[in-house]
């Protein structure tokens, strides 16, 4: 029925005005709007928080997945803001999820990545960080194909247990100013691998079944929290072995230095089937390089750090990044 049966008083002018709202509403409403979303997960290892970044941009089809996990004294919002994270995601269209450390589980919001039991696939935390992971491909869609896993200190530490536990589940890893794979076993061997004395390299890492996944480390030589060769030493896990299992089969491909932003680097990429690339920014200390200064732990001279970590996990949405 028509409005001007229903208003005959109505003029015309003031009926399509109504009309002209109406039809500018609907099309505001078929807008896609980006939204960061709570939810919880439990299993056997405990309960964890996590937020959800899922960004405007949708093209119809499975989207990446980046797992970023915050350091101690931190939480989703502030790593977030730090690593400014969600505006990259909207850039390029991948989904962000940020796993919440408990309280009740480290008083400090820690990841324990130094205990024996939080470093076992299907145990502890990295049970609850892969369930995550796969709770949040289900619900939205993400491309199982497409899952990587970053983090910054402990959770840059706890992303290399990820890597190594779950290589099946994250096709690359991210570590800022974190460590190796079980560089600790408890608190005190924890404090003396931040201080650079690591434990010797643990038998697992060389068994057979012992998979390294690509891995892109950043690091600034100045940290006085961990030192910067804990970052030498995850690519030194990281790299394939020769056939005795002891040898390292890395040899760098390029070693490049310059400058970014006020702060010079070294970037050395390896040469070799597996991925591996490592960032020492010189001057910089224990804080996340390029971040904003939005969120705790960020040095916001120096390369990004989240670029460059998207750069080595989505070479294809970076390039579609630059054209647009």
């Amino acid at each position: 029925m028509r409005l001007s049966r229903i208003f005959p008083k109505l003029s015309r002018s003031f009926l399509a005005t109504l009309l002209a709202r109406g039809e500018k509403r609907s099309k505001h409403a078929e807008i896609p709007v980006s939204r960061f979303v709570l939810a919880h997960y439990a299993n056997g290892s405990g309960t964890r928080a996590y937020k959800t970044y899922l960004p405007a941009r949708d093209e119809g089809q499975a989207r990446p997945l980046v797992v970023m996990l915050h350091g101690c004294n931190q939480h989703p919002d502030d790593f977030a803001a730090g690593t400014r994270m969600n505006e990259l995601a909207d850039e390029m269209g991948f989904i962000v999820a940020y796993p919440e450390q408990a309280s009740a589980a480290n008083g400090s919001r820690c990841w324990n990545w130094f205990q024996a039991a939080d470093q076992q696939r299907d145990d502890g935390e990295p049970s609850l960080i892969a369930g995550i992971t796969r709770d949040v491909i289900a619900r939205y869609n993400a491309d199982p194909r497409r899952v990587y896993v970053a983090g910054l200190s402990a959770g840059g530490a706890m992303a290399a247990i990820m890597g190594h536990t779950y290589p099946d589940l994250y096709a690359a890893i991210g570590i800022h100013s974190g460590l190796a794979y079980a560089a600790a076993r408890d608190i005190p061997s924890a404090l003396a691998a931040m201080r650079g004395r690591s434990l010797p390299p643990d038998p697992r890492c060389a068994e057979s079944a012992f998979r390294a996944v690509p891995t892109i480390v950043f690091h600034g030589d100045l940290d006085t929290t961990v030192h910067s060769s804990n970052g030498a030493q995850v690519i030194a896990q990281a790299t394939p072995t020769s056939e005795d299992l002891v040898t390292p089969a890395f040899a760098p491909q390029s070693v490049e230095k310059g400058e970014e932003c006020g702060r010079r680097y070294t970037r050395t990429v390896s040469a070799g089937k597996l991925a591996l690339e490592h960032w020492l920014v010189h001057g910089a200390g224990h804080a996340w390089s390029g971040g904003s200064v939005n969120g705790s732990y960020t040095d916001p001279l120096g390369p990004d750090a989240s670029r460059a970590m998207l750069r080595f996990f989505l070479p294809s949405a970076q390039a579609v990044s630059a054209a647009a």
